[in-house]
């Protein structure tokens, strides 16, 4: 009974470390300027900007807002638009944060919105490395399906298509 704990344990401190790691990584590149958490500045959300919430401290959750809802792929393949309460829920931050650039306006465009609900209750195969909610944003983002697995890679590709380092700051939301 022991045995399966300790692996638990050994692989949540593997994804935590990774996790740091990777944070180094894209702020040594200059991709990101600020991580989510790292900035107090609060961001009124536009159409089309890229979002993110954190999943217990070693993972991010992605998606695109589009008037005050949030466009995400469930892990159950179904694309939806949920509330920014819904988003947030079952997860252990508190916070949606805003992809922007150095000068806290939202990376985003009105073509990525009409992309989202166009492709509305729309299924997919879902899996966590290989169609996940990050290939879903990328793929709203440009219009192409591409082979990325995790956060790390959409902010390469974010601040590639937006030629900007990004500033992840605080959405400005109304919880209803």
């Amino acid at each position: 009974m022991p045995a399966p704990l300790i692996w638990l344990g050994a692989a949540c401190i593997g994804l935590y470390a990774s996790n740091r790691a990777n944070n180094a990584y894209l702020k040594s590149t200059n991709t990101v300027a600020k991580l989510p958490g790292e900035s107090a500045r609060k961001v009124v959300p536009r159409n089309g900007a890229i979002v993110t919430c954190g999943i217990y401290g070693v993972l991010d959750h992605t998606g695109i807002w589009v008037d005050g809802n949030i466009y995400e792929l469930s892990g159950a393949g179904l694309i939806r638009t949920v509330s920014p309460e819904r988003f947030l829920q079952n997860r252990s931050g508190d916070n949606i944060y805003v992809a922007c650039d150095e000068h806290f306006k939202p990376l985003a465009a009105k073509e990525v919105a009409q992309r989202c609900q166009e492709n509305l209750f729309g299924l997919r195969d879902y899996h966590v490395l290989n169609n996940n909610c990050h290939q879903f944003v990328l793929e709203m983002l440009t219009g192409e399906r591409a082979a990325i697995t995790s956060f790390t890679e959409l902010n390469e590709a974010i601040s590639a298509l937006f030629l900007s380092a990004i500033h992840w700051h605080q959405a400005k939301v109304n919880f209803r």
